[in-house]
């Protein structure tokens, strides 16, 4: 599991673009790495047009933002495109890197145990270590909340 001060582990994830996203090369800004649940959902869909809505503030203060769930390359172009998403979407279909940040997590819904990915952001600073950390993250006011933490990290 990751935790705030830790170095945050590189992955290698492919994007919509046809590109693959290393982590690694993004060292010397900041990044914004929000693990969500599914594609096109409410919850999803409510935090992803929040980033998107923020978007040009967190440019100005350097920083990318990057969305991981287990689904496909091509389900993240259409929830992009359905959306009008301004964030970068990066599939995780072997839920490695999910694993690595310890949000594939063991859920329960209406009795049912399941696996899933815990809705959790890690806010990333230039030197590629872990500022902040939220886990369970609960949708409302979350994209402000880590737009102050960026502020307050620069």
């Amino acid at each position: 599991m990751v935790s705030e001060g830790d170095i945050a582990p590189d992955f290698q994830l492919p994007t919509g673009d046809g590109t693959t996203l290393e982590l690694s090369k993004l060292k010397g800004s900041p990044v914004v790495l929000y693990f969500y649940p599914k594609d096109d959902t409410s919850g999803c869909t409510k935090e992803a047009l929040a980033f998107t809505e923020h978007a040009k503030d967190f440019s100005k203060l350097g920083a990318g933002v990057i969305g991981v769930s287990p689904d496909s390359v091509a389900s993240h172009e259409k929830f992009k495109a359905k959306h009008g998403l301004k964030v970068t979407l990066a599939s995780d279909t072997e839920k490695q890197v999910c694993e690595t940040y310890g949000v594939w997590v063991e859920k329960s819904m209406y009795g049912r145990k399941y696996m899933g990915v815990e809705r959790s952001t890690f806010l990333i600073d230039d030197e590629g270590r872990v500022a902040r950390a939220w886990r369970k993250v609960k949708v409302p006011g979350h994209a402000e909340a880590v737009l102050d933490a960026l502020k307050q990290i620069q």
